[in-house]
């Protein structure tokens, strides 16, 4: 018998390329990166509309802070998705400026600090950032399935009512909650669900694409949106370093950022669980240490090109959950479109134009599969016997608070107010404390009371290998 050849050898076989890896075509990569970016877009320049109309700056410094912000937004994803040495993931993550960081800096900007004191506070929690990355690449074994489930449930719902603003119109807009709003809103809902249902596989994973696209088409005779803005806006706008001046170093500015840079980073650290939850490549120490350092080096970059704190967007997690494409070369496409719309206002000022009602629609189902993950987590989590349960209900008790109740903590201390004003913040914390508590401090054996348990499972004394969330 001849020997087999050696082009079919098993030792000539490629090794399977994981999807997270895959490079689609061009023609995928395209529409897959340019429906990242409409996913992300709206929150991606609220915080600069939001800080710099709280400063009172005029029309130019806010088109100059939005561009700026789109530009390094995009570097900041390449950066995160393709990765340099120990800075990036290597996953199909997104990044933006970071809410929490909202009001501390509008504070910072407004009591005498000005934008360079906010840019000086920035730079330097980046830098704790990079430095504190491997610390928190160590703290991994606290992040067992019943805190990973009960933080992506919490990110989910925390942006339900984001989903919910968008789709009334928009905070502050006249018409804010008008039939016509969430008549297009659910007209675009009904359009991705049904893309999804009935159309071919490509089309289905552009669902959110279809439905934005058919829902503007339905929008502009409508008169529900104003492409006045693009013949204003330029065609070239390059950022440039230290815009507003160079940066102060205040101790106060820096204190309350170093608060917002240990939120920022525990908010990271559950969206890359969830990401490699979703992708199936499991986070380990050092990948999340890497993604952490991705976002300090970003936010010193945000701090020297005239824009803000970075952070991994949870939006777009929703949407890699939905689609089910997994490849980070797409959200990297991304990255580089929003390069594009920080380097040609006009393109920006188009994308700008999508009335809110259509991305809120868009927005109910990306968000609900975040919270759906978080469930087929939890799903894994073994509730019989022990206290998992109570571990749930009061993180997301505590991560909802503020959400429900945006005004609850107004009364507290302004560090207190930016760790608990985040709801995935306060609930992560609340769950890793509960878990440590509960399921790690030596305590009384046995079960709770009213819960059978199954022959060989015990309370907290079982082995991880139960894979019960300890």
């Amino acid at each position: 018998m001849a020997a087999p050849s050696p082009a079919s050898s098993p030792a000539s076989t490629p090794a399977p390329v994981h999807p997270v890896d895959e490079v689609p075509p061009v023609r995928q990569l395209a529409a897959f990166g340019l429906q990242h970016v409409l996913a992300m877009y709206a929150g991606a320049v609220a915080v600069p509309l939001i800080v710099g109309g709280a400063m009172r700056l005029p029309p130019a410094d806010l088109a100059y802070l939005i561009t700026a912000d789109l530009l390094v937004c995009g570097v900041a994803t390449l950066i995160q998705c393709v990765g340099v040495r120990r800075f990036g993931a290597r996953l199909p993550i997104m990044q933006g400026c970071t809410f929490a960081a909202g009001s501390p800096m509008v504070l910072i900007g407004t009591e005498g600090g000005g934008l360079p004191a906010i840019y000086g506070s920035v730079i330097v929690a980046g830098l704790a950032i990079m430095l504190l990355a491997p610390v928190f690449g160590r703290l991994l074994r606290f992040f067992p399935p019943l805190v990973t489930g009960t933080v992506i449930l919490i990110i989910g719902v925390s942006l339900l009512p984001v989903a919910g603003n968008w789709a009334a119109g928009g905070v502050g807009s006249e018409d804010f909650g008008a039939p016509a709003n969430l008549g297009l809103a659910a007209f675009v809902l009904l359009v991705v669900l049904g893309v999804q249902r009935f159309a071919p596989v490509f089309l289905s994973r552009i669902a959110v694409l279809v439905g934005i696209g058919v829902g503007l088409a339905v929008a502009v005779p409508f008169g529900f949106t104003d492409f006045g803005g693009v013949g204003d806006a330029d065609w070239l706008g390059i950022s440039t370093p230290f815009h507003f001046g160079a940066p102060v170093f205040q101790v106060s500015a820096i204190v309350s950022m170093l608060v917002v840079a240990v939120v920022t980073m525990t908010e990271t650290t559950g969206d890359l669980l969830a990401v490699g939850e979703m992708t199936g490549r499991r986070v380990e120490p050092r990948s999340l240490a890497d993604g952490l350092r991705a976002d300090g080096f970003s936010t010193v970059l945000g701090g020297v090109f005239n824009t803000f704190p970075y952070t991994a967007y949870a939006q777009n997690v929703g949407l890699v959950g939905m689609t089910r494409v997994r490849s980070r070369w797409v959200v990297a496409t991304a990255g580089g479109i929003l390069v594009l719309l920080g380097l040609l206002p006009k393109l920006g000022a188009v994308v700008a134009a999508i009335p809110a009602p259509v991305l809120g629609g868009a927005g109910l189902v990306m968000f609900g599969t975040v919270a759906a993950s978080g469930l087929r987590t939890l799903a894994r989590v073994d509730f019989r016997g022990n206290h998992n349960l109570t571990v749930v209900a009061v993180s997301v008790a505590v991560g909802m608070l503020p959400v429900g109740v945006p005004t609850v903590y107004d009364r507290f201390p302004v560090g207190f107010q930016t760790v608990m004003d985040s709801g995935i913040s306060a609930g992560c914390l609340t769950a890793i404390a509960l878990n440590l508590l509960f399921n790690h401090l030596p305590g009384k054996t046995g079960t709770v009371p009213g819960e059978a348990v199954a022959p060989g499972e015990g309370g907290v004394g079982r082995s991880p290998s139960q894979d019960d969330g300890q």
